[in-house]
């Protein structure tokens, strides 16, 4: 079904960049940048696939059950995203909230070309029915100059006043106190209107800043995501489940003294490790669906990872699975991720719906790939500029784990601070 060859790169982190800027004639595109953090379930550096052979986009409704036949009946790489909104096809859920941006619930495309690169060795792919393209191809992306160099500026505007989300949150705080939720990821909104951008140049910004290891620029026509995520969703090798939550954030000092007291306080901080061995449990229930017995599985409980912009606090839970267990239905029965829903789960989504007044779409979804072999990988999208070129609208969201513990005037400082790189990308 397809065409593969394998060939030494001599500058993979320039070829990368003329990967991205030679994608861009293709009306979808999906790029997955590892920026070579050093992290464990690593399988390759950079993947781009461009220009769907077939395709599907659907809303809420069933959208699991076509995902599935889809999949099944393609039996190829496809690759796309899963918007939070989906969580209305797997309970009695609804999305009643302002959305400027109109993008579909679902969308995932079978690539007519695809690219692996992993250190030197890039192994190309295309489907037969173009795979005589791949020489006269790979001689354009290595022409192609690589960084845009454009200017985009933006006025930023806050959905939710700093006054209005210390109420919001108190109302949360009452909701844990009277003991319907644990735990819940409240979030809120920045966006602009009348936004006209260069996308790429947007990506390549922020992924420079904040060099995460689930970095992903996506394009579907006129609609954008720009993602420097540090977060993995869920990925799938084999029979081997992985999940890899992030919940605890502190800021980054210049001064390494000061850096690393930052460091030891977060991995030592009680709300911190509170909100994240929360979420592991529940990470845990939910691979528990799919599991075979007694195979799930806190590979890594608290861990501190560090990245350009912040400390984060990451743990690890992995499951095995039958052979024969739907890939769709893994992601079904864990969707949306743990970190940026709450405990117990559909109370916390109900409370959210109520608090927050932007529907969340992409944000806090997942962008990513299955293969030809029934394995899949995904991002949480987070730390990510939505953009719709066609209604000039740009937003993205930033949000942080509420628990009894909270401060509303701390979780502000925090929300600002995973909001800082949007901005300094914007400004």
């Amino acid at each position: 079904m397809r065409t593969k060859i394998v060939r030494s790169i001599d500058k993979p982190m320039l070829f990368k960049q003329q990967l991205l800027q030679w994608s861009q004639q293709f009306a979808e595109v999906v790029f997955l940048d590892s920026n070579e953090y050093h992290q464990k379930y690593s399988n390759f550096d950079c993947i781009l696939a461009v220009d769907a052979f077939t395709s599907l986009k659907t809303d809420y409704q069933n959208a699991f059950e076509e995902l599935k036949q889809y999949q099944q009946q393609s039996k190829d790489w496809l690759f796309g995203y899963l918007s939070y909104d989906l969580k209305n096809d797997i309970e009695k859920l609804q999305s009643n909230n302002f959305d400027g941006l109109y993008f579909p619930d679902l969308f995932f495309f079978q690539p007519k070309k695809l690219f692996l690169l992993k250190g030197n060795q890039l192994e190309v792919q295309y489907l037969k029915l173009c795979d005589d393209e791949i020489e006269s191809d790979l001689k354009e992306i290595l022409e192609s100059a690589g960084f845009m160099t454009l200017r985009s500026e933006v006025e930023v505007k806050q959905r939710i006043s700093k006054e209005n989300y210390i109420s919001k949150v108190s109302k949360m705080l009452e909701h844990i106190h009277r003991g319907n939720i644990y735990e819940a990821n409240f979030c809120m909104e920045f966006y602009a209107e009348n936004a006209e951008l260069e996308p790429l140049e947007i990506y390549q910004k922020l992924n420079a800043i904040s060099q995460p290891p689930f970095a992903a620029f996506f394009k579907n026509q006129k609609q954008y995501v720009c993602c420097a995520s540090p977060e993995r969703y869920l990925k799938k090798e084999g029979t081997r489940i992985i999940s890899q939550p992030i919940k605890g954030t502190a800021k980054r000092f210049s001064d390494k003294t000061l850096d690393e007291n930052a460091k030891q306080e977060l991995e030592a901080n009680p709300k911190e490790r509170s909100e994240n061995i929360m979420i592991v449990d529940l990470v845990r229930n939910d691979l528990s669906h799919t599991a075979t017995k007694g195979s799930v599985e806190v590979e890594e409980l608290c861990s501190i990872y560090t990245f350009e912009q912040v400390h984060q606090m990451i743990s690890t839970v992995v499951s095995n699975v039958e052979i024969t267990t739907s890939p769709v239905e893994i992601i079904k029965t864990t969707f949306p991720m743990g970190s940026m829903t709450g405990a117990p789960k559909i109370s916390a989504m109900n409370i959210i719906e109520d608090l927050e007044e932007t529907k969340r779409g992409l944000y806090s979804g997942a962008v990513g790939y299955f293969t030809p072999e029934n394995d899949f990988d995904f991002n949480v999208v987070i730390r990510s500029i939505l953009y719709n070129a066609k209604e000039k609208y740009l937003s993205f969201s930033v949000g942080s784990a509420i628990t009894s513990l909270a401060h509303p005037e701390q979780e502000y400082e925090e929300c600002l601070l995973k909001a800082k790189a949007m901005f300094e990308v914007l400004s």
